[in-house]
């Protein structure tokens, strides 16, 4: 009687890997798709790969796994934990949003850094000058500009526009500070007290006087310093921007003066 042959045993591998390969596939196909849509925290990323790499085998630059695939190999359960490990796209995104500088923001600081160094340095030449007792120095933040006050009476004699001869070497040396900012604009405004003018035929009221005053130091500035005329503005604003109460003398006198406002380049 013949043996019977004995059947060959099935080729390739068991029909349950085909379908652990599936779930596998699955798995990670999932995993890619989180990564898609979401930000990862760089550190996590990499304890992730590492976990990866040490459940699958398939990231061939991946590191050492963290306790033996921590994130990975425990299973689906993991999954719940997931949020430890890779961050939301859209609060990724607004977090990224409100930590973006806001360009308007940006300006207004540089603006703001500007102004202040053009502050210390011109309180320097003002010492170097040695006109510090004569012009008082001021910083605009809000506006950003440099404000040089000098006060009505070191310039002009009473009810005139005539800059005084004792008054040239303070405003020299003021047209010397202004040449190193001659890029930058410059606003030079005449001020008054409320004491209305009488018994002079050349200036109608404050308001002329005061212009007249600020015209005199613009020409004198351009005419003698050189200053740019395109960069430099005269108006007078008579008794409207008192600085000090004029219902005393010495209140009236910090009133009588003439500004000089110096811009920073970001302002003009």
């Amino acid at each position: 009687m013949a043996r019977k042959r004995q059947e060959d045993p099935p080729k390739g591998s068991p029909a349950w890997m085909n379908t652990f390969s599936d779930l596998m596939n699955l798995l990670l196909c999932f995993f890619v798709l989180l990564f898609s849509m979401s930000t990862v925290d760089e550190d996590k990323y990499e304890q992730l790969v590492a976990s990866l790499n040490s459940s699958f085998s398939i990231f061939s630059n991946g590191g050492p796994a963290i306790g033996e695939g921590q994130l990975i190999s425990s299973g689906v359960s993991q999954l719940n934990q997931l949020s430890d490990y890779v961050s939301d796209v859209e609060y990724e995104a607004e977090e990224e949003d409100t930590d973006e500088a806001d360009p308007m923001k940006y300006i207004e600081e540089q603006r703001k850094v500007l102004s202040e160094e053009m502050y210390d340095e011109i309180t320097e030449l003002t010492e170097k000058f040695n006109i510090d007792n004569k012009v008082d120095v001021k910083i605009d933040g809000q506006n950003h500009y440099i404000k040089l006050s000098i006060g009505g009476s070191v310039l002009f004699d009473s009810g005139v526009a005539e800059i005084k001869k004792e008054a040239l070497p303070i405003l020299n040396k003021v047209g010397d500070i202004l040449k190193e900012y001659s890029d930058c604009l410059i606003k030079i405004e005449g001020h008054t007290d409320n004491v209305p003018i009488t018994s002079n035929i050349k200036y109608a009221d404050n308001m002329d006087l005061s212009a007249a005053r600020a015209i005199s130091v613009w020409n004198y500035l351009t005419d003698k310093k050189g200053l740019d005329p395109s960069t430099l503005e005269a108006s007078g604003r008579s008794e409207y921007d008192p600085i000090a109460s004029n219902s005393t003398p010495e209140g009236r006198a910090k009133n009588r003066r003439v500004e000089i406002k110096i811009y920073n380049e970001l302002s003009k």
